[in-house]
């Protein structure tokens, strides 16, 4: 399986299709790896924690994630993962286009279930613990959908769609669910701005991005641009940038015929020196090194 990262701020792939409307991913992670960049997509999404501890973000608030736990991301909710601890972490992730349970003609289920995700009046408590019977039983809806994706047997995608449409039933009854609609506006203020900020950086990442630029997008002086952004992402502004060029060259190692001069060109450095070091900084590995180790994970699967 291939748990190489894919990570961008607002995410342009596509989680499934207009057919199939999720995807199932699973990731993990060295002790002292970076974990996952602030970004945002349209869909929702469950993580689940394998093994490991992290430091989540969504929106402004932190809080951290043990093995047997897992959070829910609301489609349009910044979020991001901090290394925490000095053992490694896996994790499985579920996104999917809530539009996915809705129904056919306007029901009970659409009207008292699936209509209150979609507009954020009732959904998914953000973290998931096993403190309580009802958490207990989200975990083990989170499990079985993990284990039908990995085995994807003939069917697995309406257990899939059922496990979802329990979880539903399971916080209304036990009313937990949680109305996510009514964020504070200093709240959304930063986050949105933090979100230009960044769409910005995804748009331009292969040229070269002065302190000044990203400061004038929001408006701040660039002291307090500093502070904003750190305060946010808990990254200075040019470690995320660095950041960001690193994942997109990672997409761009997995192409053999490219060579790794050109790469570092097309994410934005011309110095390859410089990118190598940042590089082996990000990925605890050389571009050369990573390219070698991830055609061999690939050759071993296929045979």
């Amino acid at each position: 399986m291939d748990q190489a990262l894919r990570r961008s701020l607002k995410e342009i792939r596509s989680h499934g299709d207009e057919h199939l409307p999720f995807g199932n991913y699973w990731f993990q992670y060295g002790p002292g790896e970076h974990v996952i960049d602030c970004h945002w997509h349209d869909e929702a999404e469950f993580f689940y924690c394998i093994e490991g501890e992290t430091l989540f973000q969504v929106d402004t608030d932190y809080f951290p994630v043990r093995a047997g736990q897992a959070v829910f991301i609301d489609g349009g909710d910044i979020h991001a993962a901090h290394a925490l601890g000095k053992t490694g972490c896996s994790f499985f992730s579920l996104v999917f286009d809530v539009n996915f349970l809705a129904s056919a003609h306007y029901d009970a289920v659409q009207d008292n279930l699936v209509l209150p995700l979609q507009e954020r009046k009732s959904t998914f408590p953000r973290l998931i613990q096993s403190e309580a019977e009802c958490e207990m039983s989200l975990l083990n809806h989170i499990t079985s959908i993990m284990n039908n994706c990995s085995t994807a047997s003939p069917g697995y995608e309406g257990a899939i769609k059922g496990h979802l449409y329990l979880m539903l039933s399971e916080i209304t009854r036990h009313q937990i669910s949680c109305n996510r609609i009514s964020n504070n506006r200093i709240q959304s203020s930063k986050i949105d701005r933090l979100k230009t900020v960044i769409l910005y950086i995804q748009q331009n990442y292969e040229n070269p991005i002065r302190l000044s630029e990203l400061a004038a997008l929001i408006p701040m002086s660039e002291g307090q641009f500093c502070r904003f952004f750190k305060s946010m992402t808990r990254q200075t502004p040019m470690d995320y940038i660095n950041s960001y060029r690193i994942r997109q060259a990672v997409e761009l190692l997995r192409q053999p015929d490219k060579k790794i001069s050109d790469i570092a060109l097309e994410v934005g450095y011309d110095n390859i020196s410089y990118f190598i070091r940042v590089f082996r900084k990000t990925m605890n590995s050389s571009p050369s090194e990573f390219r070698k180790n991830y055609l061999y994970t690939m050759r071993n699967q296929l045979t």
